[in-house]
């Protein structure tokens, strides 16, 4: 498991059904920093951002494997395989929980 941030990759067993979701500026974003405006991203050609019918995403890492960077974390090596993409939620009592802001 891998934990950049409020961002989350967990490993899966396979591959699901899932459609890939298209770069942004040739990248990968797989959260912005709604303060900061910066990104947690993956710019390497072989690395595919996919999401399921239900709008769960997911993170295919190719054989030479791949590094997520953001500009105010170090850059992590992730393994080659399949990621579920899940970002941190706050809990704020009565309130519903919501996507923690980067």
């Amino acid at each position: 498991m891998y934990r950049q941030g409020d961002v989350c990759l967990k490993p899966e067993g396979s591959r699901p059904e899932a459609t890939p979701v298209p770069r942004e500026g040739g990248r990968i974003v797989l959260a912005h920093g709604e303060r900061t405006g910066h990104a947690h991203a993956i710019v390497e050609p072989d690395a595919r951002l996919l999401e399921d019918g239900r709008g769960v995403r997911f993170l295919e890492v190719g054989p030479g494997g791949a590094r997520l960077r953001h500009e105010e974390h170090e850059a992590l090596a992730l393994a080659p395989g399949v990621y579920r993409v899940l970002q941190q939620r706050e809990f704020v009592p009565e309130r519903p929980a919501r996507a923690v802001a980067d």
